[in-house]
């Protein structure tokens, strides 16, 4: 199996996220798409995030009807301690041991590849696929190699065209928060999902 590795916080999920992970799973032929729903992210130990079970319920709705070609990954919620994609990808290597891993990562997340915990294990694990985006250079091999400290043989990268869709997670929290529209930017089920469940809401 080929199994593309989508992380996040998916806080909430959108269709930015949506296209990303669709144009991956048809450019790199991958079988699916797992989104890998952070638990406890290190990079964002300074925000509120909402509850793991809030975040996988949306997962599953913005997913529903396609469970053949993606589907919502909660390993590291099983996990105690911040959840290191490094020592995911070695978990989730050790339930499924015949599959091939592809990482996907935006253009302007991958710089920060190097400085994560233990990229090594990552890039020998995974093959790195960059969502690539206007305004972000997308590495090389051989950029990413000397980054991380690795014989550039030993390090796969792959590029995926994805249409310029810009929507952040971010900005719909705010939005909500300011009693805003949200429409067409997230699934349906979701924006719902988001007003019975209030939400985001001030207060």
């Amino acid at each position: 199996m080929r199994i593309g590795i989508f992380g996040g916080t998916f806080d909430p999920p959108h269709y930015g996220h949506l296209i990303v992970a669709e144009q991956a799973r048809e450019q790199a032929a991958l079988d699916q798409v797992w989104f890998l729903l952070s638990a406890r992210p290190p990079h964002k130990s300074d925000r509120t995030i909402t509850p793991f079970d809030r975040r996988a319920d949306m997962l599953t709705l913005a997913l529903a009807g396609h469970e053949d070609k993606f589907r919502v990954e909660t390993i590291e919620n099983d996990r105690p301690g911040l959840s290191y994609t490094s020592d995911t990808l070695d978990g989730l290597s050790e339930k499924h041991p015949d599959t091939e891993w592809f990482l996907i990562l935006g253009a302007d997340s991958v710089k920060d590849l190097p400085t994560w915990h233990e990229p090594q294990r990552i890039v020998s694990r995974a093959k790195i696929l960059i969502a690539a985006r206007p305004g972000h250079p997308s590495w090389s091999a051989a950029q990413l190699a000397s980054a991380v400290a690795m014989p550039t043989q030993d390090v796969r990268v792959g590029i995926v065209e994805v249409p310029l869709i810009d929507i952040a997670s971010r900005d719909l929290r705010h939005r909500v928060a300011d009693s805003r529209s949200i429409l067409f930017q997230l699934p349906r089920a979701v924006e719902v999902y988001i007003r019975e469940k209030k939400l985001y809401a001030r207060g």
